[in-house]
């Protein structure tokens, strides 16, 4: 990962019609890894999130309840989205709500300086909607329905039938943008990842674009367009702006953090990121503003074969997941058993077993044996090395490729091959243990300086895996880091440099150890949906 000024990250902001399920959360806590793995590099960094409360879709869920739009969404943020974010441990950098004036106030202002400049004008649209995307499709997007829908087309997406829309709106000039956005494609290859979802982006912008409608009149749930109040900002023309209205930007003077973290990198769901790799740049080229980072569109969470819905009663809530195996496990399974950028199956076996063997067995096993060994034949001292042998070479050596291959994967984004990488330095102590047998050398007192070079050597791969892990498992980190002696040692662990974490030597012999209590403790009873 080449350190840059900055880095900024945000997750596309949720709509608050329901409450989340862990295809939400999944989202929060890949950018969550890769704000926290930039900011312990000492990058600065900023990361976003926050939720998504105009439209027609929360104006019937408001009214089905019996209340209005902003007491829904009210309750909704304050009952369940940003609670998910304790549920997850999401250490991020600000909250956005589509309903603060700091954001409604940036949206007409951005869309006066379009419509002064020429680049709205109005229209009648008539289409087919889909209320779930928000969203007017074209008839080779629908399906044909079947069963209750026979006759109806349907939104692949929500398996709901679209509704058929005739009205007067104002449109972008969105046609205008083509050529540019296919001269953005190719200029920058890794503007949209992974390459099969750039592929399909630009395929469909070369067939052609329309203008798009950005007002509606049928429901007045939203934005008002400045001039001209009969009429509301399509919700996705709203809730775009919400990446620079978090960021304090206004045509007159774009502040301070605008100018230092702008432009961002958008970890969205696929089925959304052509509203962030179309309509989103085309926006702020037609502003005359720098066009998004990167654009990451990670793969859906299926189960039982069917993307995570709770309207298909696929959704499972992160607390059903954290409650059992906690916050840790959690980031960690999500992340590591799924490839970042492709569609994974979610299994409570496959999460138990992994939690099993790689988590409890594998690292926190590993981590277990080295304190408690060190309490017991060090005193809690963590020893000074003596004279090295390959196999302690072999355990440096591994480290200090885990962190430049970890480092170089993030870079990417690819948040799956960082833990692999790092991963990598586990199973290599794990094994060097196994073979240097320690227990054994313990009973020979003419072996004690082999016997402290061991438990040196362990000690300072567990310093190492606790900085890289840091991103991905903060809570077992923390607890290892105090049980090391390496806060009283080195101080926090957060402080600790990412790229410095394969430079050896960095425990100090002497560093007081604190018995250990289990990383990730055994699960009792079967979890389940």
């Amino acid at each position: 990962m080449a350190a840059g000024s900055s880095f900024s990250v945000t997750t596309p902001i949720f709509y608050v019609n329901d409450a989340p399920h862990i295809g939400h959360a999944y989202t929060e806590v890949a950018a969550d890894v890769l704000a926290r793995w930039h900011r312990q590099s000492g990058v600065p960094t900023w990361s976003l999130t926050g939720t998504d409360e105009h439209g027609q879709k929360i104006l019937r869920t408001a009214v089905a309840n019996g209340v209005t739009p902003k007491e829904w969404a009210d309750k909704l943020v304050a009952d369940a989205w940003v609670p998910l974010l304790k549920t997850i441990d999401i250490a991020n950098d600000d909250f956005i709500r589509t309903t603060e004036e700091r954001h409604e106030s940036v949206v007409q202002q951005f869309l006066q300086k379009l419509y002064d400049d020429g680049l709205i004008y109005d229209g009648e649209y008539e289409g087919y909607y889909c209320v779930g995307c928000e969203e007017y499709k074209q008839q080779s997007d629908l399906v044909d329905g079947s069963g209750e829908f026979e006759g109806q087309y349907v939104c692949p997406i929500h398996g709901r039938p679209v509704e058929v829309l005739k009205e007067k709106n104002y449109f972008f000039r969105m046609s205008d943008f083509q050529q540019r956005l296919l001269d953005l494609y190719e200029a920058q290859p890794d503007f949209i990842q992974p390459d099969s979802l750039r592929n399909e982006i630009v395929s469909f912008v070369r067939r052609g674009l329309d203008d798009l409608s950005i007002s509606r009149q049928s429901f007045d749930w939203g934005v008002r367009v400045p001039w001209d109040d009969k009429h509301v900002v399509y919700v996705w023309f709203d809730a775009l702006i919400n990446y620079i209205s978090a960021l304090g930007w206004n045509p007159e003077t774009p502040g301070e953090l605008f100018d230092r973290f702008w432009p961002s990198n958008h970890i969205v769901g696929k089925d959304i990121a052509r509203f962030h790799a179309v309509i989103w740049p085309a926006m702020l080229m037609a502003a005359d503003l720098p066009v998004p980072a990167r654009v990451f569109g990670h793969g859906w969470l299926l189960v039982g074969g069917e993307k995570m819905s709770k309207s298909k009663l696929t959704g499972i809530a992160p607390s059903q997941i954290t409650d059992v195996f906690g916050s840790d496990a959690f980031r960690y399974y999500f992340l590591r058993a799924i490839a970042f950028g492709q569609d994974g199956s979610f299994s409570w076996e496959d999460l138990a077993a992994r939690y099993q063997a790689e988590l409890a067995n594998g690292f926190g096993n590993l981590a277990s044996r080295v304190v408690a060994m060190i309490g017991r034949y060090c005193d809690g001292a963590v020893p000074a090395a003596g004279e090295l042998t390959a196999a302690e070479s072999s355990i440096q050596k591994t480290v200090a490729d885990a962190v430049a291959a970890a480092d170089a994967a993030i870079g990417r984004f690819a948040i799956h091959e960082a833990i692999a990488a790092i991963w990598s330095v586990v199973d290599e102590l794990n094994g060097y243990l196994t073979e240097q047998e320690p227990w054994k050398v313990a009973k020979d007192d003419s072996q004690s300086e082999r016997l402290h070079t061991i438990l040196a050597t362990a000690a300072e791969g567990l310093r190492a895996l606790a900085v890289l892990l840091s991103p991905v498992l903060p809570q077992a980190t923390a607890k290892l880091w105090r049980a090391l002696g390496a806060e009283a040692a080195l101080g926090a662990l957060t402080d600790q440099r990412i790229p410095d974490a394969g430079a050896w030597g960095q425990l100090p012999a002497g560093s007081q150890t604190e018995p250990l209590e289990a990383l990730f403790p055994r699960i009792e009873h079967e979890a389940s949906a």
